[in-house]
């Protein structure tokens, strides 16, 4: 019995299963939003798992081939996990079952693993050197798998290929067992062979995984996928069909090209033709150019920076032909700086104050976002702005999602705004909230730029009259450090979904 070899599969074991609940719950947040609660749901299931698999190991017999065993089953279950996911996805239904059942047999045979290979390690050590041991290489493990995957391998491979490697380490793992447990293991010559076969099928998946992901995606989407990349931060999708393109970040709607100059018009021009001043424009998320195109068509503009997270939305928006189109190329025009960072760590540099502010950030689906929209981000929003300056945020559908839409204009009014909030109509979305935000007193409209498909001097101030069912309510206010918008948001939403 090899003590070195033996310790090494503990910590391939070990680092493997924690990238495999991991990924699971990445590719829940992925599908159903609600980051924490999908991860704290899924993590507390695998480990209930693991902690089943570990009593039921006391009976189970021999140990040492049973372990080998469990090894290449968390493999081939785990490895392939996510591309199942996928394909499960579209088939609403069935995605929770899936999901909570790869996770349980996942964690469980993790979970029957570990003891057994401790029970045959007994053997050769003491108890207590063998807990400490054992325990401390697990421990590392653990660390090792989170940075590896959060670092390297999900940004290199995206999720599928990447549960795919950590299978094909565990395959390994597994095949590396069979020299370092010796005789317990029994007759190893057919062990290795299926060893190295699990290897193998969840490596050539690994390879071919690049050509699977567009069956699985177009599964996911009503319409073709024509571009699609898994950035650090989301996965970015574009489909086209029914003569529009339509974007999607992490599975939901971003814009239908049929209708999103209605959107863009709306969400910029009351901002702009109301701020006194408009030489200096920031637009924080927009990453597509489509705010900014509509930005541009002021000639008194003389700069335009755009703060987006996700240099993958802005590369896209820069050089995915359909898209450049539609923004009319505006991240290259020589007026736009561009700049990839988190907004709210942004805003604590620099002094540069701004005449107009665009806050087009996507939903508050999860408290990554909900900081967003929190009285600490307006606050610091605040000290960027110039006098008379004038502030617009998308804030969701007043109609689908009242007390979300109603929370970010009393959030904005608790962090020392005016506000004005309004809607406007998008048949790809239907009734869509903003709120106009001033610190002084709000001006009266000037002219609206020429060329506009939607808005008209007529049209815009009745974007600002409520019927009864969208009228203002009570909220509470949205704070780091209870993030009610988020809570809201899932809520309300949850019932169109």
């Amino acid at each position: 019995m090899n003590r070195a070899l033996i310790f090494v599969t503990v910590f391939l074991l070990s680092t493997c299963g924690l990238a495999y609940q991991l990924l699971a719950g990445a590719v829940a947040s992925y599908v159903l939003g609600d980051s924490i609660t999908q991860f704290s749901l899924v993590v507390g299931a695998f480990l209930s798992a693991m902690g089943a698999g570990a009593y039921l190991s006391k009976s189970i017999e021999p140990p040492g081939r049973v372990f080998v065993d469990a090894s290449l089953s968390a493999a081939l279950v785990g490895g392939t996990s996510v591309e199942l996911l996928l394909v499960t996805f579209p088939k609403s239904g069935f995605f929770r079952p899936v999901l909570y059942g790869v996770v349980l047999a996942t964690g469980a045979l993790i979970g029957v693993a570990l003891p057994l290979l401790l029970r045959v390690m007994r053997r050769q050590m003491a108890l207590r050197e063998l807990a400490a041991r054992a325990l401390a290489v697990d421990y590392a493990g653990a660390v090792v798998g989170s940075l590896a995957l959060s670092m390297v391998a999900v940004p290199k491979l995206g999720l599928a290929r990447t549960a795919l490697a950590f299978g094909v380490a565990q395959a390994l793992a597994a095949l590396l067992a069979t020299y370092a447990l010796g005789p317990s293991v029994g007759p190893p010559k057919w062990l290795r062979v299926r060893c190295v076969l699990t290897a193998f099928v969840l490596g050539f998946l690994f390879v071919v995984s690049p050509r699977l992901a567009p069956i699985a995606e177009d599964a996911m989407f009503p319409d073709p996928v024509v571009y699609a990349k898994k950035s650090a931060y989301q996965r970015i999708v574009v489909t086209s069909g029914r003569g529009s393109l339509q974007l999607f970040l992490d599975g939901n709607l971003q814009f239908a090209s049929v209708d999103e100059h209605r959107y863009h018009e709306a969400l910029v021009h009351p901002a702009l033709v109301s701020a006194p001043s408009r030489r200096q424009v920031l637009v924080l998320g927009g990453g597509d150019g489509l705010a900014v195109r509509e930005i541009l068509r002021y000639p008194d503009v003389e700069r335009v920076t755009l703060v987006d997270l996700d240099p993958a939305m802005t590369e896209m928006a820069r050089g995915f032909a359909p898209i450049v189109r539609m923004n009319r190329d505006s991240l290259r025009n020589p007026r736009v700086t561009v700049v990839n960072d988190d907004a709210m760590v942004w805003l604590t540099r620099g002094a540069q104050r701004y005449d107009a502010v665009i806050v087009d950030f996507p939903d508050p689906n999860h408290f990554s976002l909900g900081k967003l929209y929190t009285t600490r981000f307006y606050a610091l929003l605040r000290a960027r702005l110039s006098e008379g300056a004038v502030v617009v945020v998308q804030s969701t559908s007043p109609l689908a999602a009242r007390q979300s839409f109603w929370c970010v204009s009393h959030t904005m009014e608790a962090a020392g705004f005016r506000t004005r909030a309004y809607h406007a109509s998008v048949p790809s979305f239907g009734e869509w909230g903003y709120v106009l935000a001033t610190l002084g007193e709000p001006r009266p409209f000037g002219a609206l730029p020429s060329g506009l498909r939607y808005l008209s001097a007529e049209l815009l101030p009745t974007l600002f009259v409520f019927s009864p069912d969208m009228s203002r309510v009570e909220t509470a206010v949205n704070r780091l450090n209870n993030q009610v918008l988020v809570q809201y948001y899932d809520r309300e939403w949850r019932r169109y979904f």
